[in-house]
């Protein structure tokens, strides 16, 4: 297999509070000052949010790295339609050339994720809603609401800092394993502290939290999630499906350019598969190059990754659709506040 570039993994200091962690704390000082002056100001409207003309949930979470955010997404889109809402979808585009470049564009399902990014192009395959990217998120609202006027909820996959976006719902997503030493940036991988989650309207825990943190969280109330997903799909036919038994007695090789690369390997392996993992780094471009190894050995990957190989997948490479599941309960608090229609930063 030709190499790909060095993961960009979480600094492994971030998982302990030792000497190198501890030697950055001036900085993570000043990080953690700078955060909470900003979101003070936007508080007091020193700042300005900009409000729609419709409601936005922000769905994001307080961590760097992945804690299962589009897939949180999607079942909040899908919930949002049962009931008879029209959402639409902003991102940022992370990895997309739009993005880098300051532009706000719509994303269909036939979009480049090399312009667009992976996760817009993903949303809109999975949710069939019309999605905008740009990392000026208000921007991004606006060119969709002026092409789809319907929309009547908007959906912020991420952005849960991006406080120029006025909100009436924010939702964190949390796996406690991405918290690390529960310092902020760059002694550790907290954007903002943990006192940040008691002021959002819902904690949706991807495993399990341990006393400490439900502590910290107070009142707000947990909703437990976890993504299912058992069958792999062909990336070159997607009429094609198999169940993991029928890699069963042969090694695979599993490529994930993704937040935390290790979840997936470590699903795989559970399944009973014989995984030789591949970690890229997050959003990574796949070529056409990468996939060409070890010819007839399965090569196993995240939807995230499998939307950027389409135009070039050989036969033997699948991807392992995922969907969240959270109980049904979950959205009817969610739908009061958006009738309610107060809007935060």
């Amino acid at each position: 297999m030709k190499s790909a570039p060095p993961p960009r993994a979480a600094p492994t200091f971030w998982r302990r509070r030792g000497a190198l962690a501890a030697l950055l704390l001036p900085a993570s000082a000043l990080f953690r000052g700078a955060a909470a002056l900003r979101r003070w100001l936007y508080r007091r409207d020193i700042l300005h949010s900009e409000r729609l003309p419709a409601p936005v949930i922000v769905i994001g979470n307080i961590s760097v790295g992945g804690s299962g955010k589009t897939p949180a997404t999607a079942w909040f889109a899908e919930e949002l339609r049962k009931a008879g809402r029209h959402p639409g979808i902003v991102s940022r585009g992370h990895g997309g050339d739009a993005a880098a470049s300051g532009l706000s564009c719509l994303v269909d399902i036939h979009a480049d994720p090399a312009f667009c990014g992976d996760e817009p192009v993903l949303l809109a395959r999975l949710t069939g809603c019309p999605v905008a990217i740009g990392r000026d998120r208000p921007a991004a609202a606006r060119t969709l609401l002026a092409a789809h006027p319907e929309c009547d909820v908007i959906i912020s996959d991420d952005g849960m800092q991006h406080y120029r976006l006025a909100r009436t719902v924010e939702i964190a997503v949390l796996d406690e394993a991405t918290l690390g030493n529960r310092w902020p940036l760059p002694s550790g991988p907290l954007r903002e502290p943990l006192a940040r989650l008691a002021s959002v309207d819902l904690v949706l825990a991807h495993g399990e939290i341990s006393p400490h943190l439900r502590a910290a969280l107070r009142a707000v109330p947990v909703a437990p999630m976890r993504l299912d997903g058992d069958r792999f799909r062909s990336i070159s036919d997607p009429g094609q499906w198999r169940d993991a038994a029928a890699f069963a007695g042969q090694r695979v090789h599993a490529l994930a350019g993704i937040g935390q690369p290790q979840r997936f390997f470590d699903r795989l392996t559970a399944m009973g598969l014989e995984v030789v993992p591949h970690p890229f780094p997050d959003h990574y471009r796949y070529r056409a190059a990468d996939l060409a190894f070890a010819p007839g050995e399965p090569k196993l990957m995240t939807s995230k990754d499998a939307v950027k190989c389409a135009a070039f997948a050989p036969p033997d490479a699948w991807e392992l659709p995922v969907r969240a599941i959270i109980a049904a309960e979950t959205i009817g608090p969610i739908l009061e506040k958006l009738d309610n229609g107060r809007q935060t930063a």
